[in-house]
């Protein structure tokens, strides 16, 4: 079982800011994403903008982030 009690003098701010951080850094780790890479599978001719994988993570990260900074 993992003891977390010596996060018990970190502040509720900063841990609210340290994960926002991350989503952050997730969301740069999804924009370095080669665009090949992001449409595998679809051909060249019916890609759409809505089939862009990066769009979609992207707009769920930010909702994560706007529910967690919120709450």
């Amino acid at each position: 079982m993992f003891n977390f009690d010596w996060l018990s003098g970190i502040s509720q701010e900063t841990a609210k800011m340290i994960f926002l951080s991350l989503y952050a850094f997730i969301g740069f780790l999804v924009l370095l994403l080669p665009r090949e890479y992001v449409y595998v599978g679809i051909k060249k001719e019916d890609r759409r903008w809505y089939h862009n994988l990066k769009l979609w993570s992207l707009c769920v990260l930010f909702i994560l982030s706007f529910i967690y900074y919120l709450f």
